[in-house]
């Protein structure tokens, strides 16, 4: 008898212990996510990134929760926001800036760091190899290389019998000095002349740039996209168009700011991948074993409405590989 109410108490204990942890509210996978933009700013990608998070069952504040963090174009900051971030003992890292990866990288190994990239992460130290990238970080890459010279090419078929080309860039920024020696690899193999049209921060001087690019010659533009430029596309786009200058961009957001032509992924893919990726890690997949994935597609965007604005007509073999024209 005692026996049998002794098992009786075990078993009420161990149905209230159960109960007890059934009604535990489960725990809120948190995502720290650091972009170079402002917060009232935050940019396509946020929002690509968002929707591929809501399309595969995550509703923010609900099954997920984001840290944003806002470098505001300065680069200095990004060490920072992203020790702040390990301090949170968030689950999982998540940004598409070099300096932000790099500064991640430091500052744990254990945090799964999920990258967005266009350099070569093999190249910069970043991952051992695309195919098993080991340690704690994985994601996609667009291999900014292989894009350099197709975009040196559609420019020279744009515009032909160019001999100088005009590179807006920011020479204090990692990823945009990478990108750069490419172009020169690119425009070396061309025989095509290139002009560093730098820009600095914290107040760019765009207007100062283009008139070094209509003083030495210029006859087109290439755009590296960085921290900085990125916050300013409506006032470069404009300024090509102001000087008649045909450009080129790496950016969907020029685009969207009349810009003439870009070349690459589509953005809200590669974004909507990465929320792919951040489910993954969620539920127990390793980075190391994870592979980083490169786009299965590059799409060319056209502008007619500026091409128009600048006098320029784009070749009829040009714009029937256009993914995307705007008239």
């Amino acid at each position: 008898m005692r026996k049998v109410g002794l098992l009786s108490i075990l078993f009420v204990l161990l149905a209230v212990a159960v109960i007890a942890e059934a009604q535990q509210p489960a725990k809120i996978p948190r995502i720290g996510y650091v972009t170079g933009l402002d917060r009232n700013n935050p940019g396509p990608n946020v929002e690509a990134f968002q929707r591929g998070l809501q399309d595969i069952g995550y509703v923010e504040g609900k099954n997920i929760l984001i840290e944003y963090r806002y470098a505001e174009g300065k680069i200095d900051r990004i060490p920072s926001l992203v020790g702040e971030l390990v301090r949170l003992k968030v689950d999982l890292l998540v940004t598409a800036l070099l300096p932000a990866i790099h500064a991640a990288k430091e500052a744990t190994t254990t945090i799964p760091i999920l990258m967005v990239t266009t350099v070569d992460p093999v190249e910069t130290g970043i991952v051992k190899s695309l195919a098993r990238p080991g340690g704690n970080i994985t994601g996609l890459t667009t291999l900014s290389r292989e894009l350099s010279g197709k975009r040196l090419e559609l420019l020279t078929e744009v515009v032909p019998r160019i001999s100088r080309i005009g590179v807006v860039w920011t020479p204090d920024y990692p990823g945009a000095v990478i990108s750069f020696k490419e172009y020169e690899a690119a425009a070396r193999a061309s025989k095509i002349e290139l002009q560093s049209l730098e820009i600095r921060g914290p107040n760019p001087d765009f207007q100062e740039a283009f008139q070094a690019a209509t003083k030495r010659g210029v006859g087109a533009l290439i755009n590296i996209r960085s921290v900085l430029l990125n916050r300013h596309p409506k006032q470069i786009v404009d300024l090509a168009i102001k000087n008649r200058l045909p450009s080129m961009y790496e950016d969907m957001r020029y685009m969207d700011a009349g810009g003439l032509m870009t070349y690459g992924p589509n953005p809200a893919d590669l974004w909507r991948r990465a929320a792919v990726y951040v489910d993954k890690i969620l539920k127990g997949a390793k980075p190391a074993d994870l592979p980083v994935e490169q786009p299965k597609k590059f799409e060319l965007s056209i502008n007619l409405k500026t091409a128009k604005q600048i006098g320029l007509t784009i070749p009829p073999n040009v714009l029937a590989r256009a993914d995307k024209v705007i008239k």
